[in-house]
């Protein structure tokens, strides 16, 4: 048996044991065809089978009508930072951005190099530890679109709500937190996800976008970066990630077999309680950092009384198979990530090293 660390990691993240022994299955010879699917024509029957089924598997997942189109593109949740504008902001017009963390803040400068884009509401006074209630921001009526961010990986804050835009179209990057809870798709105008976290490996990103905003896509723009030319060719106008694709398309068929969402969902709330119940059960000795009404149940962020125990705890924990657990460079700290393939047990076996950590040098 090889003995798997219990990865913690923000992205790339775990993946679900029984998809990676199905890619090891199926690895060298793919459905019968003496081929691996990495050898694979993406103009071939088979490939096109596993594309349409990883999309048909994403719209069962998300009860996501064909008002909507879903893409697969490459270049991470970052470029969609700079498509969004070039796709949806026009000349003359403006969008508003919430801005609650690393990566909200980054999706605002690509935006502004392009277009009028505007901070309507931020969190960086509190160092980005919450997120807001819904009537601290105004949206106006004439914005292009209203993008936020709904998870923030870095300072752990999650919005609970779906912010209310009015008859703006609301753009999401959901890169962190999609398929760990149900979503009402036709909230929003556009959605847009790295694979990384809860969808598969890196590699290949995922847009839901209504149909009608495919219409607002410049002729002009250079064909891989049009939403509506990549639409049009269903996500094949060239060579596809094939591999991360399948991969989507296997990790969202074992989700259904979960159950779905809603049982995606209580597992995950199970998963954080555990965490957060410890964290503020520890007469300090361990901190959270955001707020508890925004508290992320995906991305759980707290601080040691010194950097030299955040160092040792980090240390301690890899050498007990407990993996990923430093917080990013940009903020220190210990970050667990408790994404969809994280188990219960995985989140036991830290509770219990964080009980005797404490115990040992508190």
């Amino acid at each position: 048996m090889i003995k798997r660390m219990r990865n913690f990691n923000p992205g790339p993240a775990a993946l679900p044991l029984p998809v990676l022994e199905q890619v090891q299955e199926e690895l060298l010879d793919f459905e019968g065809s003496g081929m691996s699917i990495l050898e694979m024509s993406h103009r071939g029957g088979t490939y096109e089978r596993v594309h349409n089924e990883a999309v048909a598997n994403l719209r069962k997942l998300l009860d996501c009508d064909e008002d909507y189109a879903i893409l697969f593109m490459g270049g991470g949740a970052s470029t969609q930072f700079a498509l969004v504008p070039m796709n949806l902001l026009s000349q003359g017009s403006q969008a508003a951005y919430i801005t609650t963390g690393y990566w909200g803040e980054a999706a605002l400068r690509e935006a502004r190099k392009l277009g009028d884009a505007r901070e309507i509401w931020s969190s960086a006074s509190t160092k980005h530890d919450r997120t807001p209630v819904p009537d601290e921001f105004r949206v106006d009526p004439k914005a292009a679109y209203l993008h936020y961010t709904s998870n923030n990986t870095i300072e752990g804050t999650q919005f609970h709500y779906v912010p209310n835009s009015g008859n703006v179209p609301l753009i999401c990057d959901m890169s962190s937190d999609i398929l760990s809870r149900p979503l009402d798709v036709s909230r929003f105008g556009l959605i847009y996800a790295g694979a990384q976290k809860n969808m598969g490996p890196a590699g290949v990103t995922v847009v839901i976008i209504r149909r009608d905003l495919l219409e607002r896509s410049r002729p002009d723009l250079p064909s891989m970066l049009s939403y509506a030319r990549i639409a049009k060719e269903n996500s094949l106008l060239n060579t596809p990630p094939v591999f991360a694709i399948y991969m989507v398309k296997l990790v969202t068929h074992y989700l259904l077999d979960q159950g779905g969402l809603k049982s995606i969902q209580a597992c995950n709330a199970r998963k954080a309680k555990l965490l957060y119940d410890i964290i503020d059960g520890s007469n300090g000795f361990y901190r959270g950092c955001a707020q508890p009404d925004s508290r992320s149940q995906m991305n759980v962020t707290f601080r040691l009384p010194t950097e030299e125990l955040e160092k040792r705890f980090v240390t301690e924990s890899s050498e007990s198979g407990l993996i990923g657990l430093k917080g990013h460079r940009s903020v220190g700290g210990i970050r667990a990530s408790l994404y969809n393939a994280v188990s219960l047990e995985d989140v036991r076996t830290l509770v219990d090293f964080m009980e005797d950590f404490q115990e040992r040098h508190g």
